[in-house]
C-alpha cells in the first residue's frame, strides 16, 4: 500500500522535465583541479571530479567536550560513506556562561570573541579533524530562530520545562534574534538593516572567514539558517522578500571580497515568492531546437527548463490526487472527493517574507538550499484519501521536485540541507525551531511538570520507525533522481558521548565523575538507529554512481 501511494511521485518526476526552454544561469566559479569545492551549472567539482553527496548535520558538534568523542563521531560518519556535514559555525551567547562552549558575546550593543579553548580553539578541533576524514563542512554563521525561554514570575529566564541544558536545541545557540535584543531593537528583521548590527555581524563573519580562509575542508559559508522576515520576534510591516534578499546579497558580496577560495551559499528553506517583484530577475532567451534525447541518468540535469508558475503547480497537485484516488480505489478503499484549492500556499506565495529563487540567482551565491521539515511546515494541502504520515511524505516529494526545478531555472546546484521526520518515540525530545519546550512530552518524561499527554490520535500524526524509514528512502531517491547536488539527513547523533558539565550532560542529573550519554536529541537525532544509518549509506552510494 504505502509503494502505491508513493508511487504518484514519479509522475511529478517525468512531468517537471518535460518543459523546455532557458534561462541564462549566473555562475561564479568553473569547474578546475583546485582542491577547494567549486560550482557551476553541471554541480560541485573538487580535485577535478563531480561531487555529489548525502551529508547530515551536526549543529551540536563543536560544543562536545572529549576531542575522542569529536574525531569517532567524524569517523563513523564518514564510514558510511557521508561526504559533507553541516554545523553552526556560531555560538552567541548574552551572559559568558560559567562552564560550555561558546564562541561571541554580544552584550548591549557590543561583541566580544572567545579564541580560547572553549571557544573558537574547538571549531578549530572539528575542521581539522574533518579534513582528517576527508570530510567536507557547511559551515553556517548565523539562525533565524532563538526563541527566548520562559520566565518565571520573577523575571529570571528559565531554561525551559524541560530543564535541558544549554547548546542541547538548535535555536540555542544566538544568532539573529539575540543581536536585535542586545542592540536595543524590538523587530526580527532589524537585524538585515540596522547599521550597527550589520557592522557586528560581518566583524564575526570576517574573523571566521579569515581563520579559515586557507582550509579546502570548508564546503561553503552558508549565510544563515532558514533566512526570513518573521521570527519568534515581531516583524516590522515593512519586511518584503527584497529585504531578505537585499541582505544575502550584501553578505554575499562582503565574503567574496575576501575569500576567493570557498563558495558562498543560501541556507533559506526554499520557500518562494512567484509573483513578487525580483532584485535579481532570470532574463528569457530564445530556446534552441530541441533534439531527440534518452532521458537523463539519475543525477544529470536537462540543460533547459521553465520557471514552475503557479497554474503548475495546481495542476501537478491535482493529478497527483488524481493517481492516489485512482489507486486507493483499486485497493477497494473508500474514498472522499474534495475540490483542490486555487491557492499555490505559503511555500510559494512569499508568505513567509523569503524569496529563494531570487536570492539564489544573485551573482555571489554559488548554491542554493531548502529544507523538508514535514511536521512542522505544510509544503501543500492534504490528500484526503491518505493518512497524516503519507501525507507528509508525499507533499515533502513534491516539494523536493518543485524546489529541483526552481534551482534548475537559475543554473545553479541545490542542496537539500535538512530532512527529517520526527517519529512516535522521539516525541518526548521533539522541539520545533521556534520553541524551547517539547509539547508532546508526556508528564511521566517530565517529573512534576504538567505536559500534553499523548494520545492515540496525537501519536498516530507522526511516523512510526517504518514510516521514517520509508520517507528518508524516497526522500533520498528523490533528491538524486531530481538532480539535487546534495542531500542531507537532520540531524545525526551518537551515543558514548562524555559528558562531565551540564553544557552537554542530558540526563538533568549533577554529577562530577565523568559518564556517557546520547549527543543532543530535539527530536531528530538517529541515535542507536542503525537502519537509518543503513539508509543514508545506501543512499550515499546512489549518488556517487549517479554523478
Amino acid at each position: 500500500m504505502v509503494a502505491t501511494h508513493l508511487f504518484s511521485y514519479f509522475w511529478l518526476l517525468a512531468s517537471i522535465w518535460s518543459c523546455l526552454a532557458a534561462a541564462p544561469p549566473r555562475m561564479i566559479s568553473k569547474r578546475g583541479n583546485s582542491s577547494f569545492v567549486s560550482s557551476s551549472e553541471d554541480g560541485f567539482s573538487v580535485n577535478g571530479s563531480s561531487l555529489r553527496f548525502v551529508g547530515t548535520n551536526l549543529y551540536w558538534l563543536p560544543t562536545l567536550e572529549s576531542n575522542d568523542d569529536i574525531w569517532n563521531v567524524l569517523k563513523n560518519i564518514s564510514d558510511i560513506g557521508i561526504k559533507v556535514i553541516r554545523l553552526w559555525a556560531f555560538n552567541d551567547v548574552e551572559i559568558i556562561p560559567e562552564s560550555g562552549t561558546w564562541f561571541q558575546l554580544v552584550q548591549n550593543g557590543t561583541t566580544t570573541i572567545n579564541d580560547g579553548p572553549t571557544g573558537l580553539q574547538k571549531l578549530d578541533t572539528v575542521v581539522q579533524m574533518a579534513e582528517q576524514q576527508g570530510l567536507y563542512v557547511i559551515m553556517s554563521l548565523t539562525n533565524n530562530w532563538n526563541p527566548v525561554p520562559d520566565t518565571t514570575s520573577s523575571g529570571i529566564a528559565s531554561r525551559n520545562v524541560l530543564a535541558v541544558p544549554r547548546n542541547t536545541l538548535s535555536n540555542d545557540y544566538g544568532g539573529m534574534d539575540l543581536y536585535v535584543r542586545q542592540f536595543g531593537l524590538q523587530d526580527h528583521d532589524d537585524f538585515y538593516t540596522d547599521d550597527n548590527i550589520l557592522t557586528a555581524f560581518q566583524n564575526y563573519t570576517k574573523q571566521i572567514v579569515l581563520r579559515y580562509l586557507n582550509s579546502p575542508a570548508v564546503f561553503s559559508w552558508e549565510l544563515a539558517n532558514d533566512a526570513r522576515c518573521n521570527s519568534t520576534l515581531p516583524t516590522s510591516p515593512t519586511c518584503t522578500t527584497q529585504t531578505v534578499t537585499k541582505w544575502h546579497a550584501m553578505m554575499a558580496e562582503f565574503i567574496a571580497s575576501i575569500d576567493a577560495n570557498h563558495i558562498v551559499s543560501a541556507g533559506t528553506s526554499g520557500f518562494q515568492c512567484i509573483d513578487c517583484p525580483k532584485l535579481y530577475p532570470i532574463a528569457p532567451r530564445a530556446s534552441p531546437t530541441p533534439s531527440p534525447s534518452p532521458s537523463p541518468a539519475p543525477g544529470k540535469k536537462r540543460s533547459r527548463v521553465i520557471p514552475l508558475a503557479r497554474e503548475q503547480i495546481i495542476r501537478q497537485r491535482a493529478e497527483s490526487r488524481r493517481q492516489n484516488r485512482a489507486a486507493a480505489e483499486d485497493h477497494w478503499v473508500s474514498t472522499v472527493t474534495r475540490e483542490v484549492s486555487s491557492s499555490i500556499g505559503p511555500t510559494t506565495d512569499g508568505s513567509y517574507g523569503v524569496d529563494s529563487q531570487d536570492i539564489l540567482n544573485i551573482p555571489n551565491i554559488g548554491f542554493g538550499s531548502f529544507q523538508v521539515f514535514p511536521d512542522q511546515n505544510t509544503y501543500g494541502p492534504d490528500d484526503p484519501n491518505l493518512d497524516p504520515v503519507q501525507n507528509k511524505i508525499n507533499s515533502s516529494l513534491a516539494w523536493i521536485q518543485q524546489s529541483a526545478q526552481f534551482a534548475a531555472v537559475v543554473g545553479k546546484p541545490l542542496v537539500l540541507n535538512g530532512f527529517g521526520l520526527v517519529t512516535q518515540s522521539n516525541l518526548n525530545d521533539y522541539v520545533p525551531f521556534n520553541m524551547t519546550c517539547a509539547p508532546y512530552a508526556s508528564s511521566k518524561a517530565v517529573m512534576g511538570v504538567t505536559a500534553a499527554i499523548m494520545d492515540a490520535t496525537t501519536t498516530t500524526n507522526f511516523a512510526n520507525n517504518t514510516q521514517q524509514q520509508q520517507g528518508y528512502s524516497s526522500f533520498l531517491q528523490m533528491g538524486n533522481s531530481a538532480g539535487l547536488g546534495g542531500t542531507m539527513q537532520y540531524q545525526y547523533g551518537s551515543t558514548g558521548i562524555t559528558q562531565t558539565s551540564t553544557t552537554t550532560q542530558l540526563d538533568k542529573t549533577n554529577r562530577t565523575a565523568a559518564a556517557t550519554g546520547d549527543s543532543p536529541n530535539d527530536g531528530y537525532s538517529i541515535a542507536n538507529n542503525t537502519a537509518i544509518q543503513q539508509i543514508l549509506q545506501q543512499g550515499a552510494l546512489a549518488m556517487t554512481v549517479g554523478s
